[in-house]
């Protein structure tokens, strides 16, 4: 196999689709099947299933995306160190919450565009707590994430800016709330609104956990930015990153509490693999935001 039969099989393996796949490769749709072909006779496996209507990818098939791309990138790191070419093209892909494209990535892109026009952007969006695990399954080459308590071997993480963990409730319960008179306010006692995992839950669960209370939890919920408008329709008492809740639509319609727990912050910055980090247009991004302090 080579390096085009292993982009091929990429586009394909991102398109799911043996036509469309053909047209941006620029094969005839029996070429672009003779080259899958080939792929799966010389790895003794399937790579996608198919029938009339749709293509999958196999268990095979997301094992070997796995090193299809390392291999494509490994091969265009390797021709950019032959030529000391500094003006570097490819793709770069990044992974961050809504809220992190609004507040940390704006200037970065910008930043980065101008200097590096020729590199191919991607960009998904997702829950906040999945970053990681996009860095270390290869899926991604650089993430914005909260610094985790335990690091993992291979991943680099470049601190941005700090931002606290605070708890909020509509304002009705938010005044229903100050009215008992109490140093902290009881949670066991209060309906919880609680992502489903990350950060902000291990914190909290630890805090519960050495203070002895069993939590009232009302929902659960993925992702941060999904807790706001729960706890604004009254679900309960949430807890989010405070750069979250300034960036929310629903910002005005809840109220921050007093008198409950002080969390660990978070600390909010880019996570990349050390493999990933020898990429040009990698590396030039990770250098770009060096310039940024944490606040």
């Amino acid at each position: 196999m080579d390096i085009r039969e292993l982009e091929i099989f990429l586009t394909t393996a991102e398109l799911l689709h043996f036509g469309r796949a053909s047209q941006v490769c620029n094969l005839s749709p029996s070429a672009l099947t003779r080259t899958i072909q080939r792929l799966e006779e010389q790895l003794g496996q399937t790579l996608f299933a198919r029938d009339n209507r749709t293509v999958q990818l196999s268990l095979a098939g997301e094992q070997f995306c796995l090193y299809a791309r390392q291999a494509v990138v490994d091969f265009q790191s390797f021709q950019d160190s032959l030529t000391g070419n500094q003006k570097f093209a490819g793709t770069l892909s990044l992974y961050a919450s809504i809220t992190a494209v609004y507040s940390l990535l704006p200037d970065l892109l910008e930043g980065y565009r101008k200097a590096y026009p020729e590199v191919q952007l991607e960009l998904r969006t997702g829950a906040a707590e999945k970053a990681v695990l996009q860095i270390e399954s290869g899926e991604i080459d650089i993430a914005v994430a909260a610094l985790p308590d335990r690091r993992s071997a291979g991943v680099e993480f470049l601190p941005i800016m700090t931002t606290p963990l605070i708890f909020i409730a509509g304002k009705q319960l938010a005044a229903s709330l100050s009215q008992i008179n109490s140093k902290q306010l009881d949670l066991s006692q209060v309906p919880m609104v609680l992502p489903q995992a990350g950060l902000s839950r291990r914190r909290l669960d630890k805090w519960l956990k050495k203070n002895r209370i069993v939590p009232k939890i009302s929902s659960e919920v993925s992702g941060n930015e999904a807790i706001i408008p729960m706890v604004h329709l009254g679900g309960g008492v949430g807890i989010v990153p405070q750069l979250v809740l300034e960036r929310s639509p629903f910002c005005d319609d809840v109220v921050i509490l007093e008198r409950m727990p002080e969390l660990e912050p978070y600390v909010v910055g880019l996570c990349s693999s050390k493999r990933n980090l020898q990429k040009a247009p990698v590396k030039a991004f990770w250098q770009l935001a060096e310039g940024q302090s944490v606040g």
